[in-house]
Order: C-alpha cells, then sequence, then structure tokens
C-alpha cells in the first residue's frame, strides 16, 4: 500500500444530552480525525450534564461514523480495574500492600522485596514480557507485540503463566523499589494474585466486586475470545514490513497477551460510570483511594492511576489511565471527586501518521477544553 497520507475526515455525530450544542468539542474530537486516526467517539460528563459525539469513519472505506456506545479495546486503562480489585482485597484483610508477592505465588520463584505495592506502581524491577525500552532508546523485544511477527501470530492464546516466566528469564530492570519502569508483567502478576487470593478467576472476581455492582453490562475480561461483541468501530494496524508498508484490519485479535494489564473490552458509558464511582469512594475506602492517587517517581503512577496537574487555568489535577491497544485506543479522565469525567475510544486507520508527535497535540487540547474552568461568558462578570 501507499505510505502516501491517507485522512478520512467526517463529520460529527453529536447525541448531545438535554440538546447541547458543544461546538469545542465538535472542534476537539475532528482534530484527531483530521490528524490521521480513522474514528473516535467521545464521552463528557460535567455540570452542564452529558454529552456524546463520534467523527470519522466505522470501518475504513465506509461511510458510517462510529458508534457512540461501540465497544472497544481499553488496552492499558484494564490497569485501573486491576489495581482496585487488589486493593479490594486490601481492604477486605486479605492481601497487605507491603507484603511480598512471593507468600502468594511461590511458585515463580520471585524476589522476596517485590511486593504487592510494587506491582502496582511499577517499581518492581521485573522485565515486560511485551519489550522494553533500554534509556537510550533501543527497544528489548519481549514476546511478538509488533510488526509482521505479532500480525501473524496475533490469534495465538498465550497463559498468564507463560508470560510471567519469559519475564522473569530476562534480567531485572532494577533493584525493587529502587526505581519506576512500566511493565505489563506487574499486573499480569497482580491479575495472578487475585485469582490466588480469591479462589476464582479475574473475570468472575470482576464481575462480582465492579462489573455486577456497577452494573457495567458492557464490560468483558474477554480471556482469549478474538472477536469484540456487540456495536463496535474496526482497528487498523499499518507497519512497515521488509520495506513494505501495509495496512491490517486488526479488529479480530487474541488479548491473552495482555490478562489483567490491557484486555478488557468496554464502552465511554462504563468507563465513565467506572472511574465516576472509583473517584467518588463508592469502590474504596477513603485511605486506599488516596494511596491509589499518590503520584509515585517519574512517572508520576500511583497505584494503577496517573496523577496530572493541568494548571489552575485548565481544571487543576485529573486522575486518569489510558490505554492502547494496536488499532484501538481509550481515554479515562477524571476530576478527583468524580463529577467530571472524559472517556473515549480511538481507532487507527491507515494515514501515515506519527503518532507520538500528532496524538499529544490533541488529547492536550481535549483534556484542557473538558476540564478547564467555566467559559469566560459563564463567569461572573467583573465589578467596575
Amino acid at each position: 500500500m501507499s505510505e502516501s497520507l491517507h485522512t478520512v475526515s467526517r463529520g460529527v455525530v453529536p447525541e448531545a444530552a438535554a440538546g447541547q450544542d458543544r461546538p469545542e468539542l465538535h472542534k476537539a474530537i475532528q482534530e484527531f480525525v483530521d490528524a490521521g486516526f480513522a474514528g473516535i467517539q467521545l464521552r463528557v460528563h460535567d455540570e452542564r450534564g452529558e454529552w456524546v459525539g463520534s467523527a470519522g469513519v466505522r470501518k475504513l472505506g465506509e461511510a458510517a461514523k462510529p458508534p457512540t456506545n461501540g465497544r472497544f479495546r481499553v488496552g492499558s486503562t484494564t490497569k485501573t480495574f486491576t489495581a482496585t480489585l487488589v486493593l479490594q482485597l486490601v481492604a477486605d484483610g486479605e492481601l497487605a500492600l507491603d507484603a511480598p508477592v512471593a507468600d502468594h505465588l511461590p511458585q515463580f520463584g520471585l524476589d522476596r522485596r517485590i511486593t504487592v505495592r510494587m506491582l502496582l506502581q511499577h517499581t518492581s524491577g521485573v522485565f515486560n514480557h511485551t519489550g522494553e525500552l533500554d534509556p537510550d532508546g533501543t527497544f528489548v523485544p519481549g514476546i511478538p507485540s509488533v510488526g509482521q511477527e505479532w500480525v501473524d501470530n496475533r490469534l495465538r492464546t498465550y497463559r498468564p503463566e507463560e508470560l510471567v516466566r519469559f519475564a522473569l528469564s530476562k534480567p531485572a530492570r532494577f533493584e525493587p523499589g529502587t526505581d519506576q519502569s512500566y511493565s505489563n508483567t506487574n499486573y499480569t502478576l497482580a491479575l495472578l494474585l487475585i485469582e490466588k487470593v480469591s479462589g476464582r478467576s479475574y473475570a468472575e472476581e470482576l464481575r462480582r466486586r465492579i462489573l455486577g455492582p456497577l452494573g457495567l453490562s458492557d464490560t468483558v475480561a474477554p480471556g482469549a475470545q478474538t472477536e469484540i461483541p456487540g456495536p463496535h468501530a474496526h482497528g487498523y494496524y499499518r507497519y512497515e514490513d521488509a520495506g513494505q508498508w501495509k495496512v491490517v484490519d486488526v479488529t479480530r485479535q487474541n488479548p491473552s497477551l495482555l490478562p489483567g494489564t490491557g484486555d478488557l473490552i468496554s464502552t465511554t458509558q462504563d468507563l465513565h460510570t467506572f472511574v465516576a464511582a472509583l473517584n467518588g469512594g463508592k469502590l474504596l475506602p477513603a485511605q486506599l483511594l488516596a494511596e491509589m492517587r499518590r503520584p509515585h517517581g517519574k512517572l508520576g503512577y500511583g497505584l494503577g492511576l496517573f496523577v496530572q496537574d493541568l494548571g489552575p487555568d485548565h481544571g487543576g489535577i485529573v486522575v486518569h489511565h489510558n490505554g492502547s491497544t494496536l488499532g484501538f485506543g481509550a481515554l479515562m479522565y477524571s476530576a478527583p471527586d468524580g463529577s467530571r469525567t472524559l472517556t473515549a475510544s480511538l481507532t487507527s486507520g491507515d494515514a501515515a501518521i506519527d503518532v507520538m508527535q500528532v496524538f499529544p497535540v490533541a488529547l492536550e487540547k481535549l483534556v484542557k477544553e473538558v476540564f478547564r474552568d467555566a467559559r469566560p461568558a459563564e463567569r461572573e462578570p467583573a465589578q467596575a
């Protein structure tokens, strides 16, 4: 396929609640499509109510827009669900944050200095089974997660234990607790910890503790299921192989490569309900929620959540965890009290775009638009 830029730019379909017309949100999501993403769906909850809309296309070559109730792969947004389950077990007295993980999972021969807390805040030093970036930017490959090798193996089923053993066959990145490095394996270990302590599968415990109580009927832990159930947009992967650029529809893929760390399927509505309930104190005791949202280290990462200061003119502190798998991206942001949220799904297309360059620009505009203080027209007039 030609490397030339091919951007499908369509109009925005709003489904604004109470007849709201939010041109600033129309514009913000259209910028993602204009930058080369195939599609986006957005849901905003704030003091003005709910706004839902989409831009771009559901599938390349077709005119239909992404469904605003569509399901999608949420990638690493999964980590917030997993961390919440672990912290609920801590609240129940079944786990201790600073206890050795090896006490519960002795079969792996883990360094006894690695604690439950270190898994959740990425300070264990365990190698990332999907690959690592060295400090000089060199990629150290893991189990195939990019390129032609991943495309050829994207329907393969992995077992969590297999992924952990692979990671532990690699040298540790650093001594436990001495540094911070984002590793998917930390959360696959957390999944195994949840299963061992609870005596139930991860999917069962997720339904029992989070999905059922909150009514999240469109969120699933798919295991090795390759299809996305229900309405959904298609995601594409553009990559270079042997000097040729290729584009593949990767909507069907086996998420068992990322158990507990990037495998969930959800909707913008369910992500809103979850993150609002979490930050509203409905899922965890106040002390553990505070621990979860205490940023640590160079990543500013708490226990399954990032904490970011947008500045006084743009809404101040937000907590979030975005995610991506090849073809799909997810956004999940919340005010600290859960009163304002932004949840979204992005799909890649066949455009030759530098995601690391265009995505942060469009994302910053969108987040600041949603979380900034009242518009000038809504503020109290200045006194003479």
